[in-house]
């Protein structure tokens, strides 16, 4: 190659627009595991209208998690987060073990993507909507025998933040992790011996996903 046709060349090379790493369009499925780790408070359980003096607390779970995201343009896309139901112990306080409960916790978020066209590395950050679904809610069988029963948790509707970021690997396959905090409040309440029972937790956990994705 003489020295004119390798500079005509570069100068075609420079002037090619650079493909970006998601356009307009794009639909990007990822799965994998999303730990759900609450960091929760709560009010003191009232039995009757009586304060027992003690809370509860619920652990953390993991499960296969989904999200799917449509981008609006190469920087800004939707996402869904979607996952097989959770499932958490609730404790009460100095006793241990008093019931579980499973939910889903649809999220809808909008994501910035700050990558540059041709960056493998492509971080975002994002606001959304929460909506937590509770049921099978159940007390151990132990509590059922001394008298707990109707175990009920109310469904919450928060906000939702969340970081992450993308490594592309090739033109379809990409890998992920991302770190959300999404705001749960629920109350829950009961039956005890007859008597009405009931408790306030801010649930409000860290969602923390690892995944593979695939970009359509």
């Amino acid at each position: 190659m003489n020295r004119k046709t390798l500079l005509l060349a570069s100068a075609l090379a420079a002037s090619a627009p650079i493909a970006s790493a998601y356009n307009t369009g794009d639909i990007v499925v990822r799965a994998g595991l999303t730990t759900v780790a609450p960091d929760e408070s709560s009010s003191n359980v009232y039995v009757a209208n009586s304060d027992l003096g003690v809370g509860v607390g619920v652990d953390n779970d993991t499960q296969l998690g989904l999200n799917i995201a449509y981008f609006l343009s190469p920087n800004w896309a939707l996402e869904l987060l979607a996952a097989t139901p959770f499932e958490h112990d609730i404790t009460l306080d100095t006793v241990g073990s008093l019931g579980s409960s499973k939910h889903l916790p649809p999220t809808l978020s909008a994501n910035y993507h700050f990558g540059s066209a041709m960056d493998s590395f492509q971080p975002y950050v994002g606001l959304g909507i929460n909506y937590t679904v509770f049921f099978d809610e159940e007390f151990t069988g132990a509590n059922r025998q001394a008298g707990f029963s109707q175990l009920k948790l109310d469904n919450s509707f928060g906000l939702s933040a969340q970081a992450g970021f993308d490594y592309i690997l090739n033109d379809n396959w990409l890998v992920n992790a991302s770190v959300r905090y999404i705001d749960i409040n629920t109350q829950a309440t009961f039956d005890l011996n007859g008597s009405k029972g009931s408790v306030d937790v801010d649930i409000d956990p860290f969602v923390y996903s690892l995944t593979v994705g695939y970009k359509f």
